[in-house]
């Protein structure tokens, strides 16, 4: 069977783990395998009850306090038992930061190698996928010769849809052997961010700068556009590197990936690292001067002018729009 990874917030799936059940129902079907999930922690309970709209026919779950909080070891654990119980063909996992940890960690203790942010596999023999390398801006073609086999998916390479007609769900309880030592390394507390209360991952609707905003204080018509439209702001790697913006609104390679129905990219050249980190935008509009700029020829619609009028024009409108 294939077995995925599920990870949640306590009180369902994180989205990312609902395109990797996705991915892995498209595994299961080529493998004629169940899909089979695998939830950790305290509430796992509660989160596997929601995922036979996903196609799990299975839901393993652990229900551990001590694997609350993201412990790459502890998880690898859990998981390294429960895929050994119950004899899974493949064990996968969304291409977070804490999904390949685990699995990586998961592939050490089993001695399998991992194949990681897959966005395609081909279930034969030999088992095949597609994968991004260097932050996206590469794809690898490779065959996973293990047993079971091992790899992540990366976000947003499939869409989180529900089966038409679930199947009734099995859960079934796991008491996992977890000692201290598989805990020695585990997140114990989240800082939340104190400014937007939409983040750049969520968002469906993100705003971004890069050069051609001059400064931070241009940055202020990109907020008031963001928040007419319960959107986030982001930024280039130039605004970053500048000093305009935290890090932690950088879009790019070394940056967020995003996946907004609409990116709105304000004096952005559209550099291939930054692109990386938008390939998941549905739509985009470019706003630049530069006729020529790569995000122009990349977007979907493109506005030919100085983001300075353009941007405070299209908040005027929203706001006549609105009535207000």
């Amino acid at each position: 069977m294939v077995l995925v990874f599920v990870e949640h917030d306590g009180e369902r799936a994180l989205e990312t783990s609902l395109q990797a059940l996705a991915f892995g129902r498209g595994v299961g079907e080529a493998l004629s395998e169940p899909l089979h999930a695998a939830i950790l922690g305290s509430e796992a309970l509660s989160v596997a009850g929601r995922l036979a709209a996903h196609g799990v026919v299975v839901a393993h779950v652990a229900v551990d306090g001590r694997l609350d909080d993201v412990a790459p070891d502890g998880w690898a654990s859990a998981l390294a038992q429960i895929a050994d119980a119950s004899g899974a063909r493949v064990v996968m996992a969304s291409g977070t930061e804490a999904g390949n940890e685990v699995l990586a960690r998961l592939g050490a203790r089993l001695d399998q190698p991992m194949a990681a942010n897959c966005i395609r596999a081909d279930a034969g023999d030999p088992f095949v996928v597609l994968r991004q390398r260097w932050g996206g801006s590469l794809l690898e073609e490779a065959s996973i010769d293990g047993s079971p086999i091992l790899l992540t998916v990366a976000p947003h390479a499939v869409q989180a849809e529900e089966v038409p007609s679930p199947a009734s769900l099995e859960v079934r309880p796991n008491d996992v052997a977890i000692d201290d030592e598989d805990l020695r390394v585990r997140v114990r507390e989240v800082v939340a961010r104190e400014s937007d209360s939409i983040s750049l991952s969520d968002a469906k609707v993100v705003v971004g700068g890069g050069r051609g905003v001059g400064g931070p204080d241009g940055f202020r018509a990109l907020e008031e556009l963001a928040g007419l439209v319960g959107g986030a702001v982001g930024c280039s790697r130039v605004a970053t590197s500048a000093g305009w913006r935290p890090h932690h609104d950088q879009i790019g390679q070394t940056g967020n990936r995003i996946a907004p129905e609409l990116y709105i990219a304000c004096g952005i050249s559209g550099a291939s690292q930054h692109m990386v980190g938008a390939r998941g935008a549905k739509r985009i509009l470019a706003i630049n001067t530069d006729r020529d700029a790569p995000m122009v020829a990349q977007a979907d619609f493109a506005v030919i002018g100085d983001l300075h009028l353009v941007v405070p024009a299209i908040s005027e409108a929203v706001r006549a729009a609105r009535g207000g």
